[in-house]
């Protein structure tokens, strides 16, 4: 998978998430604009998602993301514990720095607009913008 169709992903899980936070808030008699009281995260029960493997939802998404980027791989059944471990890491690290790498890059951008000051434009927006951009060839990651 392309860095750029993972930053896409990890923007769609992030921008669903305001609406898992809204929901969770909603559920639990909370305040429903997606803001805490500032006594917390803004979640409630068992966390974005937990409620359900489906495709729409946190576990879900986040689940289809995690099978798409890491592959299969088998580790011979005569590997010592080490041998295995190694070949565990070598199979996964490649993937795992291409998921933390997208996740940090849409921080950055995030941080970077909320360091400055900007009101003029939400997160939910910025998260838009930025999938948008990443969508066109030209100014992929």
């Amino acid at each position: 998978m392309e860095q750029s169709e993972v930053v896409l992903r990890a923007i769609g899980i992030l921008t669903q998430s305001a609406e898992w936070i809204r929901t969770a808030n909603r559920d639990a008699g909370g305040e429903t604009d997606g803001h805490t009281n500032g006594h917390g995260s803004g979640q409630a029960g068992g966390g974005i998602g937990a409620e359900s493997g489906e495709r729409g939802s946190g576990e879900g998404q986040i689940g289809s993301l995690l099978a798409e980027v890491f592959p299969s791989f088998t580790v011979s059944p005569e590997s010592t514990p080490l041998e295995a471990a190694h070949a565990v890491t070598a199979a996964a690290l490649p993937p795992m720095m291409q998921l933390i790498g997208a996740f940090t890059y849409v921080f950055a951008q995030l941080a970077e607009v909320h360091d400055s000051g900007r009101t003029d434009i939400t997160s939910e927006d910025l998260l838009r913008e930025l999938a948008l951009r990443m969508s066109r060839p030209n100014d992929a990651v």
